[in-house]
């Protein structure tokens, strides 16, 4: 192979390269053999990668997510399957809630319970300024009394105008008689019949009297009875046996008619709603039993009744599970604990507590062990 060298400056290099270019053309070419492992060379490793702090946080926090669920789970499948004739869904126990609202607009004068407080039927919460009902209850009071003074007075005029009517008629029947026998004129008897004609009259006109006198007096009266009654409606009593679950207003206040100051609970009406789907809503009766198990006292069996199923499907709340996710359309069905289980317990009651009801769906099918009624708990004093 014949190259040319440039002349000039650099010759030398040019030299150089033609020759190492010659040597390798010039050598044998070695057969493929593959690729020949170099253990002993060494191999760069790349540092390695450090975890961003979010990363490292957010993996700690699946931890316990994951042992959750796993529990979650083996509990579910640990529990034992419902025999045949039963259904069950989840809710959380409620009770009626009773707002203690004013009747009339005005000043809280006093409150004499809190939130918390367990109150009886009838008890009084709070109490209302009434003093401008107290002044209008004294005007009537005293227009009862002048109506009531103004009654005997016409009744007094009556029994005196009774007495010149007798007289009236004896003269009349005096006269009357002396006529035909010549001791008496004509004239005479028509002047006492005159007279007895304008005693009826006047008798006539006080029994008029005692009548107007006598609605005065109910009219006073109703009054008097009307204001009684608005201001005993400004003492707010308790309707139920329960505890105070809000306070929402303060003494001082002042509220409008319809004016909330607490909310309760009613503790004789307790229950559950729990939602089934429709091949299981569909064999529950009102009337049926039912049973309610707290997750806070698992132990503890509370008998109840079903007492509501409702007439359409609705959506399930989100609060509500259910065991396939595909039950979109739920009925939702009421177990209400029974009121004499609930008689002097109201300080038992909770509102809220997450828990569990059973439902009978065969009235043949008898209650599993685990389900049998817990024995009543003592009555608190």
């Amino acid at each position: 192979m014949i190259r040319r060298i440039p002349d000039g400056w650099g010759s030398e290099y040019w030299k150089t390269r033609m020759s190492i270019q010659d040597d390798i053309a010039a050598a044998p070419t070695a057969p493929n053999l593959g690729t020949v492992p170099t253990p002993n060379l060494p191999v760069p490793v790349p540092p390695p990668k450090r975890l961003r702090r979010w990363q490292r946080r957010a993996n700690f926090a699946l931890v316990p997510l994951a042992i959750a669920a796993a529990a979650g789970w083996w509990w579910f499948h640990s529990q034992p399957a419902l025999p045949p004739g039963f259904a069950y869904g989840n809710g959380r126990l409620e009770a009626d809630e009773v707002d203690i609202d004013t009747k009339f607009a005005g000043r809280i004068l006093e409150l004499r319970v809190d939130e918390g407080d367990l109150v009886k039927t009838g008890q009084v919460l709070a109490v209302m300024d009434t003093r401008d009902l107290q002044a209008q209850l004294k005007q009537y009071q005293q227009l009862v009394l002048e109506a009531q003074h103004t009654l005997d007075q016409v009744r007094a005029n009556y029994v005196q105008q009774q007495a010149v009517v007798k007289f009236a008629q004896q003269e009349v029947d005096r006269t009357t008689y002396l006529v035909p026998r010549g001791y008496a004129t004509q004239e005479t008897l028509d002047q006492q019949r005159q007279q007895l004609d304008s005693a009826s009259a006047a008798l006539n006109a006080d029994q008029a009297a005692i009548g107007a006198a006598e609605r005065a007096m109910a009219a006073a009266t109703h009054q008097v009875e009307l204001y009684q009654v608005n201001i005993a409606d400004n003492s707010l009593v308790a309707p139920k046996d329960g505890p105070i679950e809000y306070r929402v207003a303060n003494t001082g206040e002042v509220l409008p008619a319809g004016g909330k100051v607490f909310t309760m609970l009613d503790a004789s009406y307790v229950y559950m709603d729990i939602y089934l789907p429709t091949d299981e809503a569909g064999r529950v009766r009102i009337g049926s039993d039912a049973r309610i198990v707290l997750d806070a006292y698992p132990d503890h069996v509370i008998p109840a009744t079903v007492v509501f199923i409702a007439s359409q499907a609705q959506f399930t709340p989100k609060t509500v599970e259910t065991r396939d996710e595909r039950d979109k359309l739920m009925f939702r069905i009421r177990v209400r604990i029974d009121r004499d289980r609930l008689e002097g317990r109201a300080a038992l009651v909770r509102s809220g507590l997450p828990g569990e009801a059973y439902v009978s769906t065969d009235a043949n099918a008898a209650w599993p062990a685990r389900l049998q009624p817990t024995p009543l708990p003592p009555v608190s004093q």
